[in-house]
């Protein structure tokens, strides 16, 4: 009996679903066409973006440094790690369903039974084990209890999939944090490359604002000079002065920016700047790759983990949906015990004190006021919200890689055409000046001129930057290269 019993038991713990109610998952149509635009840019010769680390990508020693405390001790970047301890856990407790949960109980009792009890006898003396003999007649009765088993509490037999597809929906809810993690990573390092390339950009633009600011300065005393002398007009001084000030507050307005910039680093790096960072290198070394390959938009539904994290979301709701259709049909649970009972200690474990219990519950739902139909309604309806999310995202990245592609092309024209303004303004200003001297024109010439090579000068250091922060935009949008980092992510 003890065979049969456990054989029972142990066969139905292993019974698994027959059949799934999920409907079958189908990855949706791309929403965008299969190539990118071919007038974007021309096709680059670099490597795929998800070939080249982060460490090969960017070649500045102090933007590397600001990477990497970013990616150790950035808050948002925690949380998300500790999102996926968290859907790890839900997904462990969702699996434990699976299987029987077996408990291993122990009990031990003493019952006394009064003369008066069920258990009492009258016109006997009462002469029985534990027993005492009570004037009379009557008589009392104490005995021992001992008992040992294993239990099994209310396990479903998944015939439906209904735990099956719950289960499958808590590991695709774990994956897609997963993917949600990496894909924060890749922001992370582009807000971080993008903030320090600002940095560097704004360095520059101070470098030349100061440099202005000092040279009229200078020029503001010597036409402070020669309208004491009377070698020019009060008009022309009001106008160098004018020039200077437009120069200082320029300057102001850098200097403010920068400070903003460096709180925003801080906040990203989690934490004050270290003092011990590598020296920077100017915008023209940074050393960026800006020859990565695009590849074709298909790539991206592999290599961007925003998207696999969306595709995972998918998949969740849609293994939602089986569960909300098991929940229509009978539902099957087993309760059952295995073990030993005896009123003697010592003799627990024998064949006389075996004990076993076995039952089936079925339970069918015949009213519920339209529950399981909503339930069934709104997993449906979640399911057709993550298509529409995933589509939606398929769209964005496409989006910003062709936006990468298109600024690539035509910031490499703009930053060629700013060249040569500013060698055309720098020789504008020289001749401007030479005329004045000459007599042949007025100061308000030269005044124009200065102010255009200003503004030229600080027009290509901008520029310079938004072209390796477009390389950055395009490297993050194509997937980036965590994959191909040799040292792991932070948290993971």
């Amino acid at each position: 009996m003890r065979r049969v019993a456990a054989s029972v038991v142990l066969g139905l713990a292993q019974v698994v679903s027959a059949c799934s109610l999920e409907p079958e998952y189908q990855r949706p149509a791309m929403p965008t066409t299969s190539t990118f635009a071919a007038d974007l840019a021309p096709e680059a010769d670099g490597p795929p973006a998800t070939q080249i680390g982060w460490r090969d990508f960017f070649k500045d020693p102090r933007l590397q440094r600001f990477i990497a405390l970013a990616l150790e001790n950035n808050r948002d970047l925690r949380q998300a790690v500790l999102r996926i301890e968290e859907a790890r856990a839900q997904y462990r407790i969702q699996r434990a369903d699976q299987l029987p949960n077996l408990n291993l109980g122990g009990s031990a009792s003493r019952i006394h039974t009064g003369s008066g009890g069920f258990g009492g006898t009258t016109g006997g003396t009462g002469d029985v084990p534990g027993g005492g003999v009570i004037p009379g007649g009557a008589s009392s009765t104490t005995l021992n209890r001992y008992e040992i088993g294993v239990n099994v509490s209310s396990f479903e037999l998944d015939f439906w999939g209904r735990v099956r597809s719950l289960t499958e929906a808590a590991r695709a809810a774990y994956l897609a944090t997963i993917e949600a993690q990496r894909s924060f990573q890749l922001s992370l390092i582009a807000d971080v490359a993008t903030v320090y390339l600002v940095d560097r950009e704004l360095e520059e633009r101070i470098a030349l604002a100061e440099r202005t600011v000092r040279a009229r300065r200078e020029g503001l005393e010597i036409s402070r000079l020669r309208l004491e002398v009377g070698a020019t007009s009060a008009l022309d001084y009001r106008q160098t002065e004018t020039l200077l000030t437009q120069a200082e507050t320029e300057l102001a307005a850098l200097q403010r920016q920068r400070a903003q910039n460096r709180n925003v680093m801080q906040v990203l790096i989690g934490g004050p700047v270290p003092t011990d960072l590598p020296p920077p290198r100017p915008l023209s070394e940074q050393g960026i790759i800006e020859t990565i390959s695009a590849g074709l938009p298909s790539d991206l539904l592999v290599n961007r983990p925003d998207i696999l994290s969306a595709e995972e979301e998918l998949r969740s709701a849609n293994a939602n949906i089986g569960a909300a259709r098991a929940a229509f049909l009978p539902r099957i649970s087993l309760t059952g015990s295995f073990g030993f009972a005896s009123t003697e200690l010592d003799e627990l474990f024998g064949n006389d004190g075996e004990t076993w219990s076995f039952g089936p519950i079925l339970s069918l739902p015949i009213f519920d006021a339209g529950r399981n139909e909503a339930n069934l309604d709104l997993a449906v309806a979640r399911r057709n919200i993550a298509v529409a999310n995933y589509e939606l995202t398929i769209q964005n990245a496409f989006r910003e890689v062709a936006d990468a592609l298109a600024a690539r092309r035509w910031l490499a024209a703009q930053i060629d055409a700013q060249r040569r303004a500013l060698e055309a303004e720098r020789e504008r200003a020289e001749l401007a000046e030479l005329r004045y001297r000459n007599g042949v024109a007025d100061y308000i010439e030269v005044l124009d001129a200065q102010r255009e090579l200003f503004a030229a000068e600080q027009n290509l250091v901008a520029t310079r930057q938004l072209q390796l922060s477009n390389a950055v935009a395009l490297y993050v949008a194509l997937g980036g290269g965590l994959m191909a980092e040799s040292s792991p992510p932070a948290g993971r």
